[in-house]
């Protein structure tokens, strides 16, 4: 478990290597018995108190657990407390329903929880005094005050792999943030999110495009393949022989190799990419320098005219 201290030295290690994102994730039961597992806002609480300038992304916080009043006013008040840097990434979650049983929620209606959540956050996060009723949420001329110190609001991030995350990441959010992703399948949800947003006349000027990867620096993509299987395969449940599923969508290799793959995912339309490390604990300050020293400078190299962010 990672303590107070724990936290914020690593908040600051990144911070000082020059990341622009620092994300946690959660869950509240992962396996049988229940794995580790954090909350993603109060972890990064903690690290906003011990930082300047690094960036919050919660990656992913799992929307269906929470009323949207105590989501607005949790993030509320740590995006005043770290002057503007929370960005709010969201899912639906599902692939432990265990946890949505102890809850006492319905994994069935996590989509509909969420959109419906996300709607009444906007609103709060306006200031606008909101009444709505409906079979998730109960709201009676409730108000938040004081509201988010980002004007006019924190930029929310929709997480997901599917065509309903695509439509949710248009109507509710500000970002599009997909995981276990092809540069092909990258491609094609940025094809259908500009469709979706055109039905919609809504404007995607402002809208910023992430991609959640897991990466594994080996000196072989084989190696390195075998390493980000064993470290995933506890966590992610999916059909096939699950060493192919790590070759198709994790980065693997060497750092030039690295860099290779991503210049894919950048060519195909993603921004913002937010690394998440799939190699033992006592290699994990290893992959991250190489990270910061190697794969970031190299990759914005490749593109000197635009902005990719990590």
């Amino acid at each position: 478990m990672l303590g107070a201290s724990e936290i914020i030295a690593e908040a600051r290690w990144l911070e000082d290597l020059a990341f622009e994102y620092i994300a946690a994730g959660e869950h509240f039961m992962r396996g049988q018995p229940p794995g580790v597992t954090h909350a993603t806002l109060p972890l990064l609480a903690v690290a906003a108190g011990a930082t300047e300038n690094i960036r919050l992304l919660t990656s992913i916080l799992l929307t269906p657990f929470y009323h949207p009043l105590m989501l607005a006013k949790l993030t509320t008040t740590l995006d005043i407390a770290s002057s503007g840097r929370l960005t709010l990434g969201i899912g639906v979650g599902g692939e432990f329903p265990a946890e949505y049983e102890a809850a006492g929620i319905d994994v069935k209606s996590r989509g509909r929880i969420t959109n419906e959540c996300l709607l009444l956050l906007r609103k709060l996060w306006n200031g606008d005094t909101v009444t709505h009723q409906s079979d998730f949420f109960d709201l009676n001329s409730v108000a938040i005050n004081p509201t988010p110190f980002q004007t006019p609001k924190p930029p929310i991030w929709v997480a997901g792999r599917r065509d309903a995350a695509m439509k949710r990441a248009v109507k509710y959010g500000d970002g599009w943030l997909p995981y276990f992703y092809s540069p092909e399948r990258y491609a094609d949800s940025v094809h259908k999110i500009n469709n979706i947003a055109s039905h919609e006349s809504k404007s995607l000027d402002q809208f910023q495009w992430g991609f959640f990867p897991y990466i594994s620096i080996y000196p072989t993509v084989e190696e390195s393949a075998r390493v980000a299987a064993e470290a995933l395969g506890g966590r992610y449940l999916y059909g096939g022989d699950f060493i192919d599923i790590v070759k198709n969508y994790c980065i693997l290799g060497p750092p030039k190799t690295c860099i290779e793959r991503l210049s894919q995912y950048v060519e195909a339309g993603a921004r913002h990419i937010i690394f998440s490390v799939a190699a033992p604990s006592d290699d994990r300050a290893r992959h991250i320098e190489t990270i910061a020293n190697e794969i970031i400078p190299g990759l914005k190299d490749l593109y000197p005219g635009d902005t990719i962010r990590s």
